[in-house]
Parts: structure tokens; sequence; C-alpha cells
């Protein structure tokens, strides 16, 4: 969603702590290895393929040069991940940060990335099986003493992982629409976190999740609502949309369309206008029940714009600095 390449590694330290002093909540970083095929097709050269760096030793440079920025991914794709390493490292940084990590979980939005990095399992394995065993076996990794486990993709004996989290439950946000993610949210996580869609249907999902927590035996309102935006902010309306339709954001939505989103309704379902309309969005959306606008995106063309549009929304929210 950014020109490639983007950001340095200088750059992330510093923005962390940009967003700390703006009032911002937590920063959020992506799991990517390798290169998605519609980016491939963009950028012809090698010389210009996206750096995507280590998102779990990103988030703890960050996490050590802020003092209350909590840091989480959005999402850990899980099915590419060792659980056991998985939730070692999620310890290890909740430790290091005075307990301000969270961990975000999903299959992973390109399932072609899955194949290029686990060419043998891809041929069988199943992601959302991948990752609802591999969760079940981190939440025991971070309260057991002593976790034995046998499953189908993953299996331990013995395994005695200490220090544990200092957050006791550990957060653990779901990501992902579909009805799968909300029942994972629903039974075992501090937190949905889905992209924008329709917002009407957001409410219909809303009210699902409130049903199979209850369901689930959890209180109505356990689970979180933490709903991935993108962010734009010009003078005017028009202004905003030309800046977000002209960004390499809508590349990425076209290569997620098999989701099944409208992707006429990006711009007005996302925070996208002038800081006037972007406001009034954030009203509704608080009186829908949104508890989170999170692992918000701002589709710029360099570091410079990025810093200034996140400075822009943090005084239209009405972040407290």
């Amino acid at each position: 969603m950014h020109p490639v390449p983007f950001a340095r590694p200088e750059d992330f330290v510093r923005l962390g702590q940009l967003c700390e002093r703006l009032g911002y909540w937590a920063v959020w970083g992506n799991d990517h290895i390798t290169t998605q095929r519609y980016v491939r097709d963009q950028n012809e050269h090698a010389a210009t393929a996206p750096n995507f760096y280590e998102v779990m030793m990103v988030l703890a440079f960050v996490a050590a040069s802020t003092q209350s920025l909590r840091v989480g991914t959005s999402v850990s794709v899980l099915p590419m991940r060792d659980p056991i390493w998985l939730a070692k490292q999620f310890s290890t940084l909740d430790q290091l940060s005075a307990g301000r990590a969270m961990m975000g979980v999903g299959v992973g939005a390109y399932r072609e990335e899955f194949e290029a990095v686990m060419p043998r399992a891809a041929s069988s394995a199943r992601r959302g099986d991948m990752l609802d065993e591999g969760v079940q076996l981190i939440r025991r990794l971070f309260t057991d003493s002593r976790v034995d486990h046998e499953g189908v993709y993953y299996a331990c004996r013995g395994v005695e992982m200490f220090p544990k989290p200092i957050q006791s439950p550990f957060p653990v946000y779901f990501g992902g629409h579909n009805l799968a993610a909300l029942e994972r949210a629903a039974r075992w996580g501090q937190g949905w976190m889905p992209a924008w869609r329709p917002w009407s249907e957001l409410a219909e999902r809303m009210t699902l999740l409130r049903d199979k927590t209850e369901e689930a035996g959890r209180a109505r309102e356990a689970v979180e609502v933490a709903i991935e935006f993108s962010v734009t902010i010009d003078n005017t309306d028009a202004a905003a949309e030309a800046r977000y339709m002209a960004s390499r954001l809508v590349a990425h939505r076209k290569s997620l369309a098999y989701t099944g989103r409208d992707l006429s309704q990006q711009v007005t379902c996302n925070l996208i206008g002038s800081p006037e309309t972007v406001a009034a969005k954030l009203q509704a959306l608080a009186e829908m029940g949104v508890d989170h606008c999170c692992a918000l995106m701002f589709p710029t063309e360099t570091v410079a714009e990025f810093e200034e549009q996140v400075a822009w929304f943090a005084e239209v929210a009405g972040l407290e600095r």
C-alpha cells in the first residue's frame, strides 16, 4: 500500500515514538515473508521488491523505545509459524515491554504466500485447522506449567515455558471477517479484528459475535470489536477521496476482492474524508458499538506524508497526548 521500498529501519522507532506522543493506544505490524503476486506484477525489477522486516523483532525495537505504547501483530500468520516458538516470542516480548504485547492471529490473506514458504504442507494442510490447533497450543503454553500435545499438525512433549507473559489472560485478537474467525474470537479471543466491511454488515456481525460469545459461556461483551480501517484526510471530502483512490492501497483492495467486499464502498466505509466527515464517522462507529479503530492503515507516498496523516488523524479523533 506504500511505494516500494518505503520505510527504512530507523523510521520504525521514530514513528512509534510519534504515535506515543500523539496519544495512540497501540501500533501494529503485518506478518509477511515473500512478495505477493500483485506487487510483483507492479514491480518488474528485483531491486524494487518490498522490504518485509520480521514483525516480532520490529515490535521489540519499538517497545524498547517507548513507555506506554502497546505493540501487536495484525496479524501473525499462524500457519506459517511454529506455535511453540511464537508463544515463546510473545511471552518474551510481553516481559520485556512490561505487559504491552498483543497477539493478532489469522490464516493470512494470501494463500499464495503459504504455498511459497511451505509447499509441502500446502498440498494437504487446511490453514484454518492449523490456526485452531496452534492457538490452543499457544494458550496452554501461556498458562500450563508443562505441556504435552499430540495433534494433527503440531506435537510437543513435556515443554516447560517460562517466563509466562505478564498479562493473564494474554490478549489474543482474531483477524478475519468470515464466520470462522468470528466464532474463534467468541470462543477464545479478547478481540475480533476484521477489516472494513459495509457498515450494515458489520453491525449484523457484531450482534452475531455477541450471541456466539454468550453461547460459549462468556459475558456477552467479553470480546472487543477492533476493526481495521484505512485513513485518508484532506481539506475536503473530494480531495481526500482523490488522494485515497490514487494510492497503492486500491490495488491491494483489488487483490483481496475474493473476500467479497464491495469495493464501490471502500471510501464511504473507511475513515476517508474531510476532518468533519472523519469525526462524524468515528462518532457513528462508537454509537454502533465498535470498541477500537484498530491497526489503522495510512496509504501515503512518503514517510513524511505518513507522519502528517498520523498527526492529523490524532487531532481529528481527539486523542489524549
